[in-house]
This record gives C-alpha cells, structure tokens and sequence, in this order.
C-alpha cells in the first residue's frame, strides 16, 4: 500500500541484481539525493516502463457505461432486499464510473436518493435528486422524484417548499400525461398522502437544520505560540546532534492540556485493498467497499453520497466544493495517473502530491532551494552549521525584545527563528538517506523516474512552469527535462521522508455483519499524511501524548503530567501503542504459548510491516510462530501460512539468507497440503527466483 506493488518490487530487485557492480557501488555510495537521482533515472528503460504500464492496466479507474450499469443492477438487488446502506455505496459505485450529463449518472444518481430516503438522510437525499435532475433525468420518471423530492421537505419541516414542489407536479401531470393509468394511480395516493402532510406541518413554523455540534474542529489552542504556529505557547522548539528537532514543554502541563492542533500539509487518502482486474471469465468489476468509496478523497470526510470526478472513477469527495478545491490544486495533474499512482503506492502519491502543492508558494523561493541544494551541498543536508543550537525565546510576551535572541536558525524556521508550517517545512524533514538500503533507494528512484516520464509524456510538464535550474550539471544531461528533475529528485527526497515521517490518519470502523448482536470495532489506516508541527515530535513507545484525528485535523493533547523541561513524545503508530500495552499486560498473568500472545505478536508484525520495519516485524512473526507451532504442530496448514509471511517479511526487508531459508520451510509444509497449484506456493517460488539472482556466483578452486 505505501511502497509499490509487490510485482514491481521484485522486477526493481531483479534488475538491481543484473547491473553491473560498478554502477551498484556507485548508486550506493552517492552523497547527495541528486546524484542517486541521476545515476538511476537513466537506467529506467522502454520495456521497464511497459512491464510497469502493464501493472498498472490491471486498475480500472477510467468511465466505464458497462460498469456503471453493473453497479446499478447490484445496487437495486441489495434495495430489494432492504440492504438500503449496500444499495447505496453501489450506486455510488456506479455514480462514479459513469460520465458527466449521461443517462447512466442520472439513473445512478435517482436511485442513490432513494436509499439515502430509507436511510433517513433526507438533506443528502435531495442534493442527490437535484443531481440526478441536472445531469439529465428523463422526464418521464420526474413525478417520482419530485414526489419523494416533496416527501424529504415535508420530513425536515419545510412545507411551504413542499407545497410548491406539488402545485409543480400536478402542473406536469395535467400538462404532459406520459405515465400509464397504473403508475398515474400509485402516483395519485402517493400525491394525496403528501398533501396530507403539507397541510398537516403548513401552520407550523419552519424549521432549518440545527448547527452542527462542536467538535474537535471547534476547539482552539488556549494560548497559540508565537515561534510555532499551530502549537501550544506551553512548548518550545530545541535541537540537538542526535534527536534532531523536538519539543519541549516550558512549563507543568496537566493531562488533557491540548499541545497541537494541526491541518495536514498533505493527506493522500488510503486506497485500501483496491482489486486488480482478474483474468478470466469472471466479471471485472468488484462490489468490495474500500476507504475510497465511503470517505472524500480532499478532505477524509465520511461521506454516503460522494461527488466522482468528471475524468476518473477514482477520485471521489463529499461535495462539489472539496471536488473543485482538489482539481484547482494537484487532480488536474493526478487525475490521468490513477492506475499508476495505485501501482507504485501511497507514499509515491503523497510526494507527488507535496510538490504539486508546491507551487502555490513562492514557486522561486522553492526552485531555488531544490536547485541550489542539487549543486552544492546536496540535498539532504541540515543548513545549520551547529545543530545543537537551541532556538529561545520569552514565551510569556512580557521579557525585553533582546532575550528573544535567534542565533542560526533551525532548518524550517525563517530568518526570525519561527517555524515555518507550508513547503519549506516539509522539505526539512529528514529523508535518513543513508538509513535505506540500496536497492530500496534504487526502487524509490526508479518509481519516481517512472513517475516523471509519465508526467512528461502526458505533457503535464506545465506545472514546473517558470522553473529555472540553471546549476545542473551540464555535463551530465538528464534524460528527463530539466525541470522535471528538479521536481523528480524533490519527490526522491519526499519517497525517503515518509519512511519514518509519515503521520497515520486513523479512525474507527465497524467490524462484523449488521445482524451480530455485538458490534466490534477496530482502528483502520484512513490516510497517509504530513504534518510539520507533529513531525516535529520523536517516537516513543512509552509517550506522554495522545493523538486524535477529524478529517485531515490532527490534535496532540497531554496523556499525563509533562514537567517543565521534559520532551513532548508521542506514538507514531497508534495501532503499535495500544498493542504493546497489551503485550505487556498479556506477559503478566498469560503463559508464553497462550494463543492470545500469539495473536498480539501477528498483529505487531503486520503494524510494524505497515511501516516498512522489516526487521521488527520478523521478530514479533517469529513469536508467532512459536505459538503456532505449539497449538497446531510444526507441519500444520496453520504453520504453512505463518512461515508464508514470515518469508514476505524477509522478502521486503531484503534479508535474502532468512528469506530463502524460510521459503524452503513454507514450501516443505504447503506442498503437503495443497500441491504445486497453490497461490502461495507460486508466489513463494517467485520470491526465490528473485532472490537466488540476488546471491553471488560461488567461485570454484583454481585448476
């Protein structure tokens, strides 16, 4: 989901094992971002790039009339049923995939209005009739969205309107009878029983829909700080050699104190497991509701009823406005690299996406930046010359002007030592270069150089405008146009940050079916973000905050007493958090092999693995297993597709010793149980393929 899809993957790792080993040592040793950018961009080749096309054809994101009819026959067999939340997010489906002023929207639209009436969402209800109406609605199925158009304004207290929408539809009955006698008759006692109920409410005052509740999107930092926009005037901004930048409290703080309310720089929703088209007979389009189907795509918001964009059937949000706001600022260029962007993952998208916002700052304040830093001293080095230096100042707002002294500023800050929340912030976070592998920074390289082609070869290459990178090196020519590498080694950098800067967006999600007489829940991924006022915080297992989220609005507040002078820390995973407070709970009074600590250790492996920490999420796997083994025996179907995963994790983490050995052991169980047919065999097979090109050819003793 982060990094790209696991085909891709191994085909970069093969490749990476073919190249010569001269240009292996120097990918691997390059000292600037720049030049691990143009050591790899080159080695990108056509029939690379068609194998990634290839992968990419596998996601439908384009308008499909075919698809939208599918979705609207599954759509009314679930409102059959009375499935009216199923029946919705179908048609939602089907709203998506059809295009602007069609039949198929109309239709889709119409029947979406009908479910949200069931559902009891009236106010959405009509927004959807006046869609369906704009976009083309056949006039001779008007009356019965005018009648249930007429209905939702009698339900919501609003009779004079009601009113008015029937003298209308019994203008259109008496001026244009199109139905025949049955339907005019069922429209008749529908129409009666409306009238009813307008004259019932017509005395009545009219009553408009209340204020939302407040939120957390109403509550406000008591005192804001001056240096850190979107912080508490209760922290302050150090760093050091080791930490690098962190927070530290100024004076006591008591639990629930809110520390930071922060908007997301950039969010890129999660597109959860988004299906590849199956080969085959089978039908290709799929009725599994994803994150994407039911939350905006702008502004997280939960949504029944989102508004597609006109170009893809990817792209959905909660209204026209956050559709517009989207197009104007980065969707115009994403919106014909849907399938790509899917292909080569969330934290490809989000650098794409950082830099498109990019542009509406000062464009040649960043250009600048990127350009100078290529040339000189690269791209991934702090511009304090003394990163111990703390920044300090009288947060009081009463002390003499002097003790507000700023010596060099911290990277991020201005001239004046405040931090500075937009793109330059952002580009300060710190990619840890020299923390990834080779081959992992060729993989990101080479995405991201496929990534740049694309924007080429579409002639998107407009958004750069105005960028001048006057400091490449001449001698070396890049194969992309100049300003595209500029932007392409800025989202290089993004690639790597997101690794251990990214913030999860998370919220909670319903689990179960509907007739369960117990309704569980569990916290999901909704998106991956920035934040540069949260990054600003280090990593601790044992942290001192807590996180909450609405929309893409994060807030930080104390979880405990925080002294003056301590560190502000927080969990970057929350998912991870809760989990090792179980595990330590569980190792208190349950038995090593209980099978519940087994479960714990599953789950932290896949929370570690969702952060690309290979070598943590072995380790708690391997725990697993030794769980597994003792309730289900070593040669169990169980132990199967534990060592299964295990090999994934070792695949990933590029351990190739660990990973053949446990494919050989995965083979050995899942042959007994399943044969050579099996899926997981096969891609057990793929990754030793892989692997065995990794190993270097045993030289023999001379003759």
């Amino acid at each position: 989901m982060d990094l790209p899809v696991d085909e891709w993957k191994s085909y970069i790792l093969q490749k990476w094992s073919l190249l010569p080993k001269s240009i292996q040592v120097t990918i691997s040793t390059a000292e600037t971002l720049h030049d691990l950018f143009l050591h790899s961009s080159p080695l990108l080749q056509p029939e690379d790039e068609m194998f990634l096309k290839r992968l990419s054809g596998g996601y439908l994101v384009g308008k499909d009339p075919d698809a939208s009819l599918f979705y609207r026959e599954k759509g009314n067999q679930k409102f059959q049923a009375k499935d009216y939340m199923g029946a919705a997010v179908l048609y939602s489906k089907g709203v998506s995939h059809s295009g602007p002023n069609s039949m198929d929207i109309s239709l889709c639209y119409a029947n979406r209005s009908a479910a949200l009436f069931h559902l009891g969402q009236y106010e959405t209800c009509l927004k959807d009739i006046v869609r369906a109406q704009t976009h083309g609605y056949p006039e001779r199925l008007q009356p019965k969205l005018l009648l249930r158009k007429a209905e939702c304004l009698v339900t919501l207290g609003r009779p004079q309107e009601a009113s008015q929408t029937v003298t209308d539809l019994e203008s259109s009955f008496a001026a244009k009878p199109t139905l025949s006698a049955s339907q005019f008759q069922i429209l008749q006692r529908t129409l009666c029983r409306v009238k009813v109920k307008v004259q019932e409410k017509e005395n009545l005052p009219e009553i408009f829909p209340e204020a939302l509740t407040k939120t957390f999107e109403g509550v406000d930092l008591r005192e804001e700080n001056e240096q850190i926009p979107g912080a508490s005037s209760s922290v302050s901004l150090h760093t050091d050699p080791l930490k690098g930048r962190y927070l530290v409290a100024t004076k006591d703080i008591l639990p629930g104190e809110l520390l930071v309310k922060e908007d997301a720089f950039v969010s890129v929703l999660n597109p959860g497991e988004v299906p590849l088209r199956p080969h085959g007979l089978e039908s290709k389009w799929d009725i599994q509701v994803t994150n994407g189907d039911l939350h905006c795509h702008r502004c997280l918001r939960h949504t029944l009823a989102p508004v597609p964009c006109d170009g893809c059937s990817y792209a959905k949000y909660c209204s026209q406005e956050c559709m517009q706001q989207a197009w104007d600022r980065y969707h115009s260029v994403e919106c014909s690299l849907g399938a790509l962007l899917l292909t080569l993952g969330v934290f490809c998208h989000v650098a794409l996406r950082s830099t498109l916002l990019a542009r509406f700052e000062d464009v040649g304040k960043v250009t600048k930046k990127l350009c100078g830093e290529m040339s000189n001293q690269g791209i991934c080095l702090p511009e304090s010359k003394n990163p111990a230096q703390t920044l300090k100042y009288d947060l009081g707002g009463e002390g003499d002007k002097k003790d507000k002294a700023v010596q060099t500023p911290i990277p991020g800050c201005d001239i004046n030592g405040k931090y500075e929340r937009n793109y330059n912030a952002i580009f300060h976070l710190l990619p840890h270069t020299e923390n990834h592998s080779p081959e992992h920074k060729f993989l990101c390289a080479l995405s991201v150089s496929a990534l740049c082609r694309q924007l080429e070869a579409a002639g998107l290459q407009a958004f750069t405008t105005d960028l001048k990178p006057t400091k490449l090196k001449a001698a070396e020519p890049p194969v992309l146009c100049a300003e595209l590498s500029v932007w392409g080694v800025a989202m290089l950098r993004h690639v790597l940050q997101l690794q251990c800067n990214a913030q999860a967006i998370t919220t909670i999600q319903q689990t179960g079916s509907k007739e369960s007489l117990i309704t569980d829940t569990r916290r999901v991924r909704l998106a991956t973000a920035l934040f540069p006022v949260v990054s600003l915080l280090n990593h601790s297992c044992s942290p001192n905050t807590s996180v909450s989220f609405i929309g893409t609005i994060a807030t930080i507040r104390a979880s405990q007493l925080i002294r003056s002078g301590q560190e502000i820390l927080h969990c970057y995973e929350l998912a991870i958090q809760l989990l090792l407070g179980c595990q330590s709970d569980a190792e208190s009074f349950l038995s090593a092999e209980h099978s519940v600590v087994g479960e714990i250790e599953d789950a932290l492996a896949q929370a570690y693995a969702a952060l690309g920490d290979w070598e943590k999420s072995a380790a708690h796997l391997q725990k697993s297993l030794q769980v597994v083994e003792v309730h289900h025996g070593p040669s169990s179907v169980e132990m199967g597709h534990e060592l299964f995963k295990l090999a994934q994790v070792f695949f990933n983490g590029c351990a190739v010793p660990e990973a053949l050995k446990t494919i050989q052991k995965a083979e050995k169980v899942l042959l007994v149980h399943y044969g050579p047919w099996n899926d997981e065999i096969r891609e057990l097979q793929k990754m030793k393929s892989c692997l065995l090109d990794l190993l270097p050819i045993p030289v023999g003793p001379k003759e």
